[in-house]
């Protein structure tokens, strides 16, 4: 069995969970799943007996979904596929980041290796894409990357520039595309308003450190969804 003989949806299944661990490692909640996918739980249950039953997947009973050694091999695939088709949308055909993540998962399912292989060479082998998440090279190997955290977890005063977006959310792509923000933007985390849980950032020039009068708020689940690194 080979990754082109799975079904799209279970090849969406596999890259879904390791793109899920890539942002917590713990083991997959099913209702995770049937959360991102947007299907019922028995639904996730029976694809997961299926995977399970094809050595892809190990699901403990009422537990949590880990990939096998060959299914981290078929999910990596998968990721560099969709990743490198964003990549190609924005880079060659213009679209904005939060355009590209729909196309990607209908696409990533008609292209070949060969086709994605090409792809990479044209763009000059990026190792990271539109939103910041890695791209696996062709042998499997992702790139290394700085140590990052939640928007969320960066102490107030501290400059931090945005390293990663989740693309969960195109609304809230849209949000920070109109505020100038995007990956490698330059943030300073302003003091948090009394009696709230928001995060308040303000957005930098990239080279002098000076504000640009830009101000954004996030709540903590949208807070989660942007990974920062520190500088200074």
């Amino acid at each position: 069995m080979d990754l082109d003989d799975l079904s799209a949806n279970s090849q969406d299944y596999l890259k879904i969970i390791w793109d899920l661990q890539e942002w917590d490692p713990s083991p997959v909640q099913p209702s995770a799943l049937a959360k991102r996918v947007g299907v019922k739980l028995s639904t996730v249950s029976g694809a997961m007996n299926r995977l399970g039953a094809a050595g892809l997947v190990e699901h403990r009973p009422y537990g949590g979904v880990d990939l096998t050694s060959l299914g981290r091999q078929y999910a990596i695939r998968m990721v560099r596929r969709h990743r490198l088709m964003e990549t190609f949308l924005v880079e060659t055909l213009g679209y904005s980041w939060d355009e590209v993540h729909e196309e990607a998962e209908s696409l990533e399912h008609a292209v070949s290796d060969r086709l994605v292989n090409r792809i990479d060479a044209l763009l000059g082998h990026p190792d990271r894409d539109p939103h910041g998440d890695s791209i696996p090279a062709a042998t499997g190997e992702l790139p290394d990357r700085k140590d990052s955290i939640p928007l969320s977890q960066a102490p107030q005063g501290a400059f931090a520039r945005v390293d990663r977006v989740s693309d969960e959310d195109p609304e809230m792509l849209r949000y920070l595309k109109s505020k100038q923000i995007q990956v490698g933007s330059l943030l300073r985390i302003a003091p948090q308003p009394p009696y709230s849980d928001a995060i308040v950032v303000e957005l930098m020039e990239g080279t002098s450190g000076t504000s640009t009068g830009v101000e954004l708020v996030f709540g903590p689940a949208a807070a989660e969804r942007v990974r920062v690194c520190r500088v200074g």
